[in-house]
């Protein structure tokens, strides 16, 4: 009931789209990654080259509590929506359209945004149903990065799940999707976008492009150029890259300068054989090309807005849908890790680095699994460069900090049927520094994870059966001491939160 009653309160940021000239409201920019760490980027304490991240970060706000939902579908899902997975009937597929929500989509086009989305969705309605006016891309989950489709000629076979994964060029069912030679995802869904920031240029009124990359999720899989750029610079190990971002993080002032680094969950890089070691340097010096591909697009799409005088009115948004997976998919292939004929993924170790400095990766409610990059750049507009905000934010927050944003009014019903109110709050006062305390706690249920956040006490468990663990995320940010048996009374009283959370949304 009090995220409810919550949810109602955040109409009142709302304003007509008639209230506001054009020119006063931003172009939005929202990018989503794709099973990236949290230290995955520069700006956040990788070695990966992320020029042009790192240059949204130095002239915006980098959040170091930023969460998701652990997992991909139910992360979209809320970014979209403003609201729990679980409230929009997300919670455990996505083979189904979203209930009870208006998208960003809907939200923005009411208030006379252009809207534009390129990507990834993994979600059953049509985006040009749900308040798109064009798409291109990919209606599931994971895809081959250079050919999701049948065997082209002189090329091995594709390594695939399967071949027929459905893409879309707006209206246009292309399934199975049989690309051009050049074709890789990033570049595709940026290729697109930029297609479109052309098309419509002369507009009066602002976009919203909603970029949906598939990297670095797997298959690892990248261009040559961009993976010799990587050649050798990851066969020192585990634990040296590790502690590398570690001490680039403190310097960055993203984690207190007399932080310890936790326990690794990561194997000995000595205990590996040569021919192991030589294969997992590989891994991440493709993954690590992935993102740098990934930034190179960015900085197509802000080098593209500032040849068209746009960048100033423009806000970017970074962030991702889940930590960095330790998930690993085996099929069969030419073996040749980063090329279109082999499906290989990162793993649990270099996931494990992926996150530093936090505990486990996707799947998993621990700060490993749930923590996002978050960085929000408008300079012009907000006013602020190169700072650091711990506000604790959540998926659900782009819905309302993007309707503020664009001075939308949130709907009560859509296509004649009532909407649930967006259940986060918008960032705007975080980022005013008018509020540096969430009011309501936040929620995550995916699979066999299961967390609370309120304040700085962090609850959470991970198995059908297994008890609460507590921490206290204001001295203990990497989880590395349970207070459970210690504070039993606060465990009560979070768990029965927890559970009035899970029957509220189980009846919506």
């Amino acid at each position: 009931m009090a995220l409810y009653l919550l949810a109602l309160l955040m109409n009142a940021f709302s304003f007509s789209p008639q209230e506001k000239d054009p020119p006063s409201r931003p172009n939005i920019v929202l990018i989503f990654a794709d099973d990236l760490g949290w230290s995955d980027i520069g700006a956040y304490g990788s070695e990966v080259e992320t020029p042009n991240l790192d240059w949204l970060a130095t002239n915006g706000v980098r959040f170091t509590q930023m969460y998701n939902t652990s997992k991909c579908n139910p992360s979209r899902a809320a970014l979209m929506t403003g609201l729990y997975a679980q409230q929009v009937g997300y919670e455990a597929t996505y083979q189904q359209p979203l209930k009870n929500a208006a998208t960003l989509g809907e939200v923005l086009k009411s208030a006379g945004y252009r809207t534009l989305w390129a990507g990834k969705h993994h979600g059953a309605d049509h985006p040009m149903d749900r308040g798109f006016d064009r798409y291109y891309g990919l209606m599931e989950g994971a895809s081959n990065h250079f050919n999701p489709g049948p065997k082209r000629e002189n090329e091995p076979q594709p390594a695939q799940k399967r071949p027929d994964r459905p893409f879309y060029d707006d209206r246009t069912l292309m399934q199975p999707y049989s690309p051009p030679s050049d074709y890789y995802s990033t570049d595709y869904f940026t290729k697109y976008a930029l297609k479109w920031l052309d098309e419509y240029q002369e507009e009066k009124n602002p976009f919203f492009l909603y970029l949906a990359y598939t990297a670095p999720h797997d298959p690892l899989m990248a261009w040559p150029e961009d993976i010799a750029k990587y050649k050798g610079k990851y066969s020192e190990g585990y634990e040296v890259i590790r502690q590398r971002r570690f001490e680039k993080q403190k310097s960055l002032k993203l984690i207190p300068e007399n932080a310890i680094l936790t326990k690794p969950t990561h194997v000995p890089w000595v205990s590996l054989s040569d021919s192991l070691k030589k294969i997992e340097a590989q891994k991440m010096e493709v993954y690590a090309a992935m993102i740098d591909r990934m930034d190179q697009k960015i900085g197509e799409i802000i080098q593209k807005l500032r040849e068209q005088g746009k960048l100033e009115q423009t806000v970017f948004i970074f962030l991702a849908d889940n930590g960095a997976s330790g998930e690993v998919v085996t099929l069969p292939g030419n073996g040749k890790i980063g090329s279109v004929g082999q499906w290989t993924s990162l793993g649990e170790d270099w996931a494990n680095v992926g996150n530093t400095p936090l505990r486990f990766f996707k799947n998993y409610s621990y700060e490993g699994g749930i923590k996002t990059p978050l960085i929000i750049s408008w300079p012009s507009g907000l006013g602020h460069r190169n700072e650091i905000n711990p506000f604790p934010a959540h998926l659900i927050d782009i819905m309302p900090t993007l309707a503020e944003l664009a001075g939308a009014t949130y709907p009560k019903m859509v296509k004649g049927k009532a909407v649930l109110p967006a259940a986060g709050e918008s960032l705007l006062p975080a980022l005013r520094m008018e509020k540096t305390a969430r009011q309501q706690p936040i929620f995550w249920e995916w699979s066999v994870g299961r967390a609370i956040r309120k304040g700085d006490w962090k609850l959470v468990a991970h198995g059908k059966n297994s008890p609460w663990e507590l921490y206290d995320l204001a001295s203990d940010p990497f989880e590395t001491e349970n207070l459970a048996e210690k504070l039993p009374q606060l465990v009560t009283e979070m768990d029965k939160l927890f559970q009035a959370w899970k029957n509220q949304v189980s009846t919506n």
